[in-house]
């Protein structure tokens, strides 16, 4: 569904919901899936899984009209959207957050940027590990290491507001002692993070 000058190299593996499947998950358990942002990277297999989709206003709004929503458009088609408001107050450093179960261990931040709504998402584990996911807002650990951000033309091909990805890559890179930050397109950053079992070959 994209220009084929966007489109990018990929591989099919098994889908998120029949990983669950294998791993003896109750998908019946899943209150949503929260997104970081509406690329089709990052949204792609949103129907087989369907559950409600959980985006902020402001990246649903992008997504509605934006080239780059053309396939969450299409994918969400008759799923229940479930749409956050970000008004809690400011969380480690960005300007405002929604704590999902209200107690702290799933916060989701404004970072905007990248898309106007994308998020940083907040992980608290009940044996004291952090994370934050913080989608694109970098898409390798070497930004976050070397304190760097994307060269000039992927900022300008790439993000909504080059001043807001570099202030929330800023706050992440002052947070890299205090959790794990994972951005989404690094695997090395995975490694660590608890698995569900799994069925599946290797």
């Amino acid at each position: 569904m994209l220009p084929r000058l966007v489109r990018a190299p990929y591989q099919v593996l098994p889908t998120a919901s029949a990983q669950l499947g294998a791993s003896g998950y109750d998908q019946d358990r899943l209150l949503g899936v929260l997104v970081t942002h509406s690329h089709w990277d990052h949204v792609s297999g949103l129907d087989d899984v369907g559950v409600p989709v959980w985006i902020n206003r402001a990246e649903l709004r992008y997504a509605a009209v934006d080239p780059d929503g053309k396939v969450f458009r299409h994918l969400s088609t008759g799923l229940d959207i479930h749409e956050y408001a970000l008004d809690g107050p400011a969380y480690l450093g960005f300007p405002a957050s929604f704590d999902v179960h209200g107690d702290g261990s799933v916060v989701v931040a404004l970072a905007g940027g990248h898309t106007p709504g994308s998020v940083v998402v907040f992980v608290s584990l009940p044996t004291g590990a952090r994370y934050a996911f913080i989608g694109d807002l970098t898409w390798q650990l070497d930004g976050i290491r070397r304190r760097v951000e994307r060269p000039w033309l992927l900022r300008k091909l790439a993000d909504s507001d080059a001043e807001q990805v570099r202030q929330g890559l800023s706050r992440m890179i002052a947070l890299t002692g205090v959790m794990t930050v994972v951005p989404a397109h690094d695997r090395d950053a995975y490694a660590g993070i608890p698995l569900l079992p799994t069925r599946f070959a290797p």
